[in-house]
């Protein structure tokens, strides 16, 4: 735990305990509310093809999962943590140009 404190600039024990629960809550946020608006759209599993209904699924997740984590991450008093974090996520997606001034 120690080298993922330092890797992550954090201190406390508390903080990473913080952290990984807003990672928690993020994941199972992203993909119920991706879930949702498939269903909004009237794409589900039994008018899909299970590939495609997964596929879809996760492209809906993968731009929604950053943007939640800085929300729940402010949430949690842990913003700037998170708002770096998901700067690095969405450059490695090809997406650094939402955050450029």
């Amino acid at each position: 735990m120690n080298k993922l404190k330092e890797r992550w600039g954090i201190s406390s024990n508390f903080q990473l305990v913080v952290i990984f629960i807003v990672f928690a809550i993020n994941g199972s946020l992203s993909a119920k509310i991706s879930s949702f608006l498939m269903n909004l759209m009237g794409l589900n599993k039994e008018n899909l093809n299970s590939f495609l209904y997964y596929l879809i699924l996760i492209v809906l997740v993968m731009p929604l999962y950053p943007f939640l984590l800085i929300v729940i991450g402010f949430l949690f008093g842990q913003f700037q943590f998170f708002f770096t974090f998901s700067k690095k996520m969405l450059k490695s997606m090809g997406l650094g140009f939402i955050f450029k001034a």
